[in-house]
C-alpha cells in the first residue's frame, strides 16, 4: 500500500456507522501506524470505546492500534494492557521494536505479579527468633531504633526490621527489570488487575515459555522462573527439558547440566535465604528422581540445607551398592562434606554412621590397621571423642542387618574422612614435600629490621609464620635463637604462637610439639613456672593446630584454661579454644567462656569476646547474643566491647535476613565500637552473597558515619560481600581510594585484597599501586598487604609487574627512612606472597563453590590486627593448598601422572630471590682542576713530538702514571660493555628458550595444581579415572586393574615425625632440658637437616624463659640510669 500523507480521513471513518468502513480504517491504521501516529492520538478514546464495544467484531485489532499508538506516546504500561487486549493478533515472532518491548513488560509484570504472591514470612527461618533483645533498662535496641547518627537518606527514620535504605517491597526492588523507580511500578499491578488481562498475560508468558521449549532455550525461562518465585515454573521446566531429550533419544547429560545450571544460580544469584533453601529443596527432589543422580550436586543441597540425616543415607547406599566406582564415589563425597561443612555437620554425620559400624568390630578393626595406616596412636582418641559426643542412645545395629567385611571397612575409612585425618594428613604431606620458601628473604627482612623493637620482631615473626604455614619446617628460628631471644612479653606470645600456623594440621605431633611450652604445673614432675607469655601463646598455638578440628585438643586447651589464674594464659587459651572448637554450638566452652568475661578484665576480656562468637560461629544462638550484648553496654573496657561486638558478628555468620534485627540494634547505637561491630555483622551475615542491600548500606555509612574505624571498616566490608563478584570491586572502590580520608583509603586497599586474592586482577592492581606511595603511614601499609593478597602464587608469565612489586618490598623493608607501620606491613606482605612455601592461596570458597567458613572467619579477625597484631595469625586460616591429589580406593596415594596443555614456566613456581652481598662503599674520585688537566695535555703532547723527533724508544715515560690511567679506564670500560653484552645474549637465549618451549608437561601426583590450571589438566592414564571432574584438593581415582602390583607414595611427613619420637630424648628429659635452657643444645644433635619438631625444642628454651621485667609493660621505669641493667634482686 502507498503510504497516506495524512490519517484525518481514517480517522473520520472511525466515526461512521458503518461496521465495514471501521474496519478498514483500523486496518490501515495498523499498517500505517508507525508514521501516522502523531495524527491518532487525539482518536484513541474512539479506538478504546471499539475495543470496549462486546458487539464489534475486531476488538482485538482495535485494541493492537491502541497498543502501538500508546506505545509511541511511551506510556508502555497501558500499551501492553491493549497488545495482551489484543489477543493471537499480537504476534510474538515478528521480531520488531514494538513486540520486543511489549514482551519485555509481559515479562517485567509477569515477575512482579508472581513475586508478590510469595508470602515474605518464607524468607524467615521458622526455627529462630530474630527478635532483637532488649534490656532491663532499655538501653539496647530500644533507644537504637529510635535515634540513629546514620539514618538512611531515603528516609527521615530508620525502618524498624530491614537492612535496608527503603522497605523491600516484593516486586519493587531495584533488581527487577524497570523496578529502580517505586514510584512508577508501583501502579502497574493494580492497571493489570483493573483491567481484568491477566489470564491475557499468562496466555503471553506461556507462548513464551512454549517457544522457548521449542528451542532449547531452557535457561532463559529458569531465569525468569527464578525471578518470579516460581516454583512450579522452575520444576515444569527441569522436566520439560529430560521429556525432550527421551523424545529425541539425545544424552542424559544436557538435563544434568541444566541442574547443575540452576544449583549454581541457586547458589550465587538467588538474594533471599529462604527462597534458596525452597528451591535446593526442589533440586534435591528432582535429582533422587533421576535414575543415575548426580551425588556431587545432591552432597552440595544437602550440606546447604544442614541435612545431616540425609547425607549419611546417600553414603549408606552407596556403599551398600558394593561396586568400586559407588565407593569411590562415597569416599569423594566424604572427602567434600569436610571441606564444606562445619564441625557440628560433621559429627552428626558420623554419628549415625558410626551406627552401622558395632563397637567391638570398630575396636578390631583399628587394631588391625594401626600398624598399616600412618596415622599415630593419638589420633585415635580425637575419632573417640568426637564420635561418642553424638552417639545416640541406641547402639544396636540399623535394620539387624550385618554387614560384611568390606562394607565395615568402608565405613571406617568414611568415618576418618569426615573426622578430617585424611584430607589434613594428605594436605600436610604436600606442603612438607612441595616447601619452595625462600630462606633468603626472611634473612634479609630479619637483617633490616630492629629486633629490640617490639614491631619489628613481631612483623618477622609473622612472616616467617606465614612463608612456612603448614609446612613443619621451623628451621628459621633454630637457626635465629639469638634474633629469638629478643622477643619480649607479647612479641613472646606471638612467636610461640607462631609454631602453630606452622605446624598447622601436624596432628600427630601437635602436642608434643608445645609441650614444653604449655602451663608447666598441670604436668607431672616438673617443677618451676615457665614465662606466661609463652605459655598463653602456646594455647593459642595448640589451637591452630588444630583448627576447626577440634577433639582431644579442644579437651586438654579447655582444662589448662579453666585452671590458669594469669590473665596472659587465658587470654591465649581463649583464642585457642576459639580457633579449635570453631563453630561446634559448644554450650560448656561457651559457659566456661562467660564466667572469664565477667571478671572484667580487658586483658583477657578481648580474647574471651571473640572466642565466644567462634565456637557459636553461624550458630544465631539468641541466649548467647543476649548476654553478649548485655554486658557490652555494662562494661567499661573497649576491648571488651570490641571483642564483644566482632564476637556477635561471628554468631551471625551466613545468617543473611536473620540478622538485619541484630544489625539494626548495632549500628543504632551511640557506641562507635558496636555501631563497628554491626558492620562486621553485615560483611559476615552477607558474606559471598553480593547482596544490593548489604553493599548499599555498607557504602551509606562509608560516607556518612561520624567515626573513621567505622566508615574504614564499612568499606573493607565490600570485599566480604562481593568476592564472588570480584570484578565488580575495583568500579566500586575506584572513588573511595582517593578519598581525601585515610582511613577510607586503608579500607578501599584492604577490601581489594580480600575480594581479589589470589586472581592478580589488573583492574585491583593499577589502584594499589598508587597507594604504595601514599603520604599515610598505614594506608601504605593495607596497601602492601592487600597488593600480595591479591598477587599471591603469580609468577611472572601469568602477571609481569609481580617481579617489580616483590624488588620494591625489598628495598622498602630495608629503608631507613621508611616508616615503621609501612616496614611492618611490607614484612607481613613479603609473608603472605609466598604463603604455605609456595603452595597455599588465599581463599574465601571451597573448589565446589561453597563458602569456606574457615577462610572467611580467619580474614574476618586478621583485619582486627589493626588493634591487636597476635590477631594477624588467623590468616592462616585462609590460606588453602592448591594441590592436585589423587587417592585410590585404599585411600592410599599412587603413583601416576597427568598431562598439563600449557607451557611449563606459565604456571611454575616465582624465581628464588637473589640477594646480592653488600658491597664496599667506593672511594671518591679525586677532583682534578680544568688547569691541571690542560697541563697533563700539554706535557703529553710535548712528549710524543720529542718520540717523533727522537727517533728513539722511551722506555720510561717521564709521566708513566699519566700515559697508564686513561688505558686503564678504557679497559673497565670495555670490560663493562662486553660484560653488559653477555647479559643481554643471556637475556636473549632465555628469551629464545621460551619461545621454544615445549607446550604441555607431566606432573607427577601431589603436586601443585593452580585453580587457573586445572581446565588443561588430562588424565591420559588408563588405569586410574577421576570420579569427578578435578576442582583442586583431594580428588577419589577408580583403579580399574586393582589386582595388579602397583606403586605408592610414601608420606614422608608422618614416617619423620614418627622417627623423631622414636629417636628423641624422652618428654621428661626435653622438659627438663628446656627449663634448664640446655634445648639450646639441641640443634647440633639433629644434624645438618633438622627435623619438624627440632626448631620448636630448640627456641622452647629462649621462649620459655622468664623476661628480666615479670610485670611486663607495665613495669615501674627504673629512677637512676644505673639500674636497668641490675634487675637480680627485682624479678620476685
Amino acid at each position: 500500500m502507498v503510504g497516506l500523507a495524512s490519517a484525518a480521513g481514517l480517522v473520520g471513518f472511525l466515526s461512521e456507522p458503518d461496521h465495514e468502513l471501521k474496519v478498514f480504517a483500523l486496518k490501515s491504521l495498523d499498517s500505517q501506524i508507525d508514521l501516522l501516529w502523531t495524527e491518532v492520538v487525539n482518536a484513541v478514546p474512539q479506538i478504546e470505546a471499539l475495543y470496549e464495544d462486546e458487539s464489534f467484531s475486531e476488538r482485538g485489532l482495535a485494541a493492537l492500534v491502541a497498543a502501538k499508538v500508546y506505545y509511541h506516546l511511551q506510556e508502555y504500561n497501558e500499551s501492553m494492557v491493549f497488545a495482551l487486549g489484543a489477543g493471537k493478533l499480537f504476534k510474538l515472532d515478528n521480531g520488531g521494536e514494538f513486540e520486543e518491548t511489549i514482551i519485555a513488560k509481559c515479562v517485567d509484570t509477569f515477575i512482579s505479579l508472581s513475586a508478590a504472591q510469595r508470602p515474605a514470612a518464607g524468607d524467615q527461618p521458622a526455627n529462630l527468633n530474630t527478635a532483637y533483645p532488649t534490656s532491663g533498662e532499655g538501653a539496647t535496641s530500644t533507644s537504637a531504633s529510635q535515634t540513629s547518627p546514620i539514618t538512611p537518606f531515603s528516609q527521615s527514620a530508620l525502618p524498624s526490621k530491614s537492612l535496608l535504605s527503603r522497605q523491600e517491597v516484593p516486586g519493587v526492588d531495584a533488581a527487577y527489570p524497570g523496578g529502580e523507580d517505586a514510584s512508577v511500578k508501583q501502579p502497574e499491578t493494580p492497571l493489570v488487575l483493573k483491567r481484568g488481562v491477566q489470564g491475557q498475560l499468562q496466555a503471553v508468558i506461556e507462548r513464551l515459555f512454549e517457544q522457548c521449549y521449542r528451542q532449547k532455550r531452557y535457561r532463559q525461562v529458569i531465569g525468569i522462573a527464578v525471578e518470579a518465585k516460581s516454583l512450579d515454573v522452575l520444576r515444569r521446566t527441569i522436566e520439560r527439558a529430560g521429556e525432550d531429550e527421551k523424545k529425541q533419544h539425545g544424552e542424559p547429560r544436557r538435563s544434568e547440566e541444566l541442574l547443575e545450571y540452576v544449583l549454581d544460580v541457586c547458589m550465587t544469584i538467588v538474594p533471599e535465604r529462604g527462597f534458596r533453601n525452597e528451591i535446593l529443596k526442589l533440586i534435591l527432589g528432582l535429582l533422587n528422581e533421576i535414575p543415575a543422580p548426580d551425588y556431587f550436586s545432591i552432597a552440595k543441597c544437602v550440606v546447604y540445607l544442614n541435612e545431616y540425616s540425609m547425607a549419611s543415607v546417600i553414603l549408606r547406599q552407596l556403599v551398600e551398592k558394593g561396586d568400586p566406582r559407588s565407593l569411590a564415589v562415597a569416599y569423594q563425597i566424604s572427602f567434600d562434606l569436610y571441606d564444606n561443612s562445619t564441625q557440628e555437620f560433621l559429627l552428626k554425620v558420623r554419628g549415625e554412621i558410626s551406627e552401622l559400624v558395632p563397637k567391638s568390630d570398630e575396636g578390631d578393626a583399628e587394631k588391625q590397621t594401626e600398624g598399616e595406616q600412618n596415622e599415630p596412636k593419638e589420633s585415635d582418641p580425637l575419632l573417640e571423642g568426637q564420635s561418642s559426643s553424638t552417639q545416640p542412645k541406641s547402639q544396636e545395629a540399623t535394620d539387624g542387618t550385618e554387614l560384611s567385611g568390606e562394607a565395615r571397612t568402608a565405613f571406617k575409612n568414611i568415618l576418618d574422612i569426615l573426622d578430617g585425618m585424611k584430607s589434613i594428613q594428605l594436605d600436610l604431606e604436600f606442603l612438607y614435600r612441595n616447601n619452595k620458601a625462600d630462606i633468603a628473604i626472611l634473612d634479609k627482612v630479619r637483617d633490616s629490621l630492629e629486633a629490640r623493637n617490639s614491631i619489628f620482631h613481631t612483623a618477622v615473626t609473622l612472616s616467617n609464620a606465614f612463608m612456612h604455614a603448614g609446612t613443619t619446617h621451623d628451621k628459621f628460628f633454630r637457626d635465629n635463637l639469638e634474633w629469638l631471644g629478643k622477643a619480649v612479653n607479647w612479641s613472646k606470645f606471638t612467636a610461640t604462637a607462631a609454631l602453630g600456623v606452622i605446624h598447622r594440621g601436624n596432628l600427630t605431633q601437635g602436642q608434643k610439639l608445645l609441650q614444653p611450652y604449655l602451663p608447666r604445673e598441670h604436668i607431672a614432675g616438673v617443677g618451676g613456672s615457665g614465662s606466661v607469655y609463652s605459655q598463653g601463646g602456646s594455647l593459642y598455638a595448640f589451637g591452630l593446630i588444630y583448627a576447626n578440628h577440634g577433639g582431644l585438643a579442644v579437651d586438654l586447651i579447655r582444662d589448662h584454661f579453666k585452671k590458669a589464674t594469669e590473665e596472659v594464659v587465658q587470654h591465649g587459651g581463649a583464642l585457642g579454644l576459639g580457633v579449635a572448637g570453631m563453630a561446634t554450638g559448644d554450650e560448656g566452652i561457651y559457659d566456661d567462656l562467660r564466667n572469664v568475661l565477667y571478671t572484667d578484665s580487658a586483658l583477657n576480656g578481648e580474647a574471651v569476646g571473640l572466642a565466644m562468637g567462634l565456637v557459636m560461629l553461624g550458630t544465631g544462638n539468641m541466649r548467647a547474643l543476649e548476654d553478649m550484648i548485655q554486658y557490652a553496654h555494662d562494661t567499661q573496657h573497649e576491648k571488651i566491647v570490641r571483642g564483644l561486638a566482632v564476637g556477635m558478628a561471628l554468631i551471625m555468620y551466613g545468617r543473611q535476613e536473620a540478622a538485619d534485627e541484630l544489625i539494626n540494634g548495632l549500628l543504632g547505637d551511640p557506641d562507635s565500637t558496636l555501631r563497628y561491630g554491626g558492620i562486621m555483622t553485615i560483611a559476615l551475615a552477607y558474606c559471598g552473597s553480593g547482596s544490593n542491600k548489604a553493599v548499599r548500606k555498607l557504602l551509606h555509612v562509608a560516607v556518612s558515619d561520624v567515626n573513621d574505624d567505622v566508615r574504614r571498616v564499612a568499606v573493607l566490608s565490600l570485599g566480604f560481600i562481593l568476592f564472588r563478584k570480584y570484578q565488580s570491586v575495583p568500579r566500586m572502590v575506584e572513588l573511595l581510594s582517593e578519598s581525601y580520608n585515610p582511613h577510607v583509603r586503608y579500607g578501599a586497599a584492604m577490601a581489594l585484597g580480600i575480594s581479589c586474592a589470589g586472581t592478580g586482577l589488573d583492574e585491583a592492581i593499577d589502584l594499589l599501586e598508587p597507594m604504595l606511595k601514599d603520604s599515610t603511614d598505614f594506608v601504605r601499609q593495607g596497601a602492601l598487604i592487600s597488593m600480595a593478597m591479591v598477587l599471591v602464587q603469580q609468577n611472572e608469565a601469568m602477571n609481569p609487574r609481580v617481579s617489580s612489586l616483590r624488588k620494591s618490598m625489598m628495598k622498602m623493608v630495608g629503608d631507613r627512612h621508611e616508616d615503621a607501620m609501612a616496614k611492618f606491613g611490607c614484612a607481613v606482605a613479603l609473608g603472605i606472597i609466598d604463603a604455605g612455601g609456595r603452595n597455599c592461596s588465599i581463599s574465601l570458597q571451597t573448589q565446589t563453590g561453597n563458602l569456606n567458613m574457615p577462610g572467611i572467619v580467619g580474614a574476618a579477625v586478621f583485619i582486627q590486627y589493626w588493634y591487636w597484631f597476635p590477631l594477624t595469625h588467623f590468616l592462616s586460616l585462609s590460606f588453602a593448598p592448591t594441590a592436585l591429589i589423587g587417592v585410590d580406593q585404599k585411600l592410599e596415594v599412587p603413583f601416576f601422572k597427568f598431562h598439563s596443555n600449557t607451557r611449563p614456566s606459565l604456571f611454575d613456581y616465582p624465581p628464588e630471590q637473589q640477594v646480592k652481598p653488600e658491597e664496599a662503599p667506593e672511594k671518591v674520585k679525586t677532583a682534578v682542576l680544568s688547569t691541571t688537566a690542560q697541563a697533563k695535555r700539554r706535557a703529553q703532547r710535548r712528549e710524543k713530538q720529542q718520540r717523533r723527533e727522537s727517533m728513539d724508544v722511551d722506555q720510561a715515560p717521564s709521566t708513566p702514571k699519566v700515559s697508564e690511567q686513561p688505558e686503564k679506564m678504557e679497559t673497565d670500560e670495555g670490560a663493562a660493555k662486553a660484560e653488559e653484552e653477555g647479559k643481554e645474549a643471556e637475556k636473549e637465549g632465555q628469551k629464545k628458550k621460551v619461545e621454544r618451549e615445549k607446550v604441555g608437561y607431566e606432573l607427577d601426583n601431589m603436586s601443585r595444581v593452580l585453580p587457573a590450571q586445572l581446565k588443561y589438566l588430562t588424565f591420559p592414564d588408563p588405569r586410574y579415572e577421576p570420579v569427578k571432574r578435578p576442582t583442586g584438593g583431594v580428588v577419589v581415582v577408580l583403579d580399574k586393574d586393582p589386582e595388579e602390583p602397583r606403586e605408592t607414595i610414601e608420606l614422608k611427613a608422618s614416617n619423620e615425625a614418627r622417627q623423631q619420637a622414636a629417636t628423641g630424648e624422652s618428654l621428661q628429659d626435653r622438659l627438663q632440658s628446656a627449663i634448664g635452657g640446655a634445648a639450646l643444645e639441641t640443634p647440633e644433635r639433629g644434624g645438618p637437616e633438622p627435623g619438624a619438631a627440632e626448631g620448636a625444642t630448640a627456641a622452647a628454651g629462649v621462649l620459655t624463659a622468664v623476661d628480666e621485667d615479670e610485670d611486663g609493660e607495665d613495669a615501674p621505669v627504673p629512677e637512676e640510669f644505673e639500674y636497668q641493667t641490675d634487675v637480680d634482686g627485682e624479678e620476685e
